[in-house]
């Protein structure tokens, strides 16, 4: 099978941590053809979408004492070619956040992908409809306390009811803009007004969850299935538990409770079309729910001797036989 994946610009991955290469890799190692392309190199013409497509080849990356190891040229672009997106079985909607105009402008070309012809991953309705942030407001059950507002005096009643909360741009990605306040803060009101661009753009504050020192578990979902988690943890000075901030990792078990918010999860999942999914937990409390472009494969993948792109790959490629 043919499987294209719509990334940022490959010499910008980095081959040890992205999700991406490891499921690049994985449908090499399951005797697919890998192609790339860009959302910027996306088109539509005469009702169909097309993309300037570059196949390439991957070396694996291989596993040192605690990390993997990457060759310097680890990846060998053949000649772009634009061709129609039906073409491909399948298409990885993997460009990384945030979720600005062009990117929505992408997911609409992606509509025109023939859906009887090529799966796509995830579903850009889905994209659409599953900001990282909000998305995770419908359930309620499995949530922290949580408001959305630009107003100052809305957010500081929050944060002087729980004590001390956590304000997130609901655009941002890997723990950028991500703040911690206390309502005694002198400097309380500056950064409600810079993180709302002065009372124009709501923010989401949650209560902080004094867990989040143990670690932020991340725990990837695919169709809705849990299939394997890694623990990121603060390091240092760091409340953010984040990698892409310096948090280590850990190995991490599912348990009851996440695997009960996997389940409330899971049939809204499946119904937008959102099959590769990443949730945040701090504390038995679902934080975040990541659609874009999930990462955490490489590192669960280390920590636990298994492959999870493998799997993924696998699933596609019986989702494609069952049609």
């Amino acid at each position: 099978m043919k499987f294209a994946f719509i990334i940022d610009p490959i010499q910008t991955l980095d081959p040890g941590h992205d999700t991406s290469v490891a499921l690049m890799e994985a449908a090499q190692a399951l005797g697919h053809e890998v192609w790339i392309t860009q959302a910027t190199q996306l088109s539509v013409a005469n009702s169909q979408a097309l993309a300037l497509l570059q196949p390439v080849s991957l070396t694996p990356v291989t596993l040192g004492e605690n990390r993997w190891l990457a060759e310097p040229n680890w990846y060998d672009l053949g000649p772009a070619q634009l061709l129609p997106l039906d073409e491909m079985d399948g298409v990885l909607m993997r460009t990384d956040p945030p979720v600005t105009i062009p990117y929505l402008y992408a997911t609409y070309i992606l509509d025109y992908v023939n859906p009887n012809k090529t799966l796509v991953m995830n579903s850009p309705q889905g994209l659409r409809a599953a900001n990282e942030k909000m998305y995770a407001l419908q359930f309620t059950e499995a949530i922290p306390e949580t408001i959305v507002s630009q107003d100052k005096t809305v957010i500081r009643d929050a944060v002087e009811r729980w004590g001390a909360g956590v304000l997130k741009p609901l655009g941002g990605k890997a723990g950028e803009g991500i703040l911690f306040l206390e309502g005694g803060d002198r400097n309380f009101n500056s950064i409600i007004e810079v993180s709302t661009f002065q009372g124009k753009v709501p923010v989401m504050v949650q209560t902080y969850l004094p867990a989040a020192k143990e670690g932020d578990k991340r725990i990837i979902l695919l169709n809705g299935e849990p299939i394997g988690a890694v623990n990121r943890i603060p390091s240092g000075k760091e409340f953010r538990g984040n990698m892409a901030v310096g948090g280590r990792v850990a190995a991490a078990e599912i348990t009851e409770r996440e695997l009960q918010i996997c389940s409330q999860l899971a049939s809204t999942l499946r119904r937008d079309g959102l099959m590769f999914v990443g949730i945040d937990i701090i504390g038995g409390y679902l934080t975040e729910v990541n659609v874009t472009s999930p990462t955490g494969i490489r590192e669960i993948d280390r920590l636990n001797t298994v492959r999870l792109g493998q799997q993924v790959i696998q699933w596609m490629v019986e989702t494609l036989n069952q049609r």
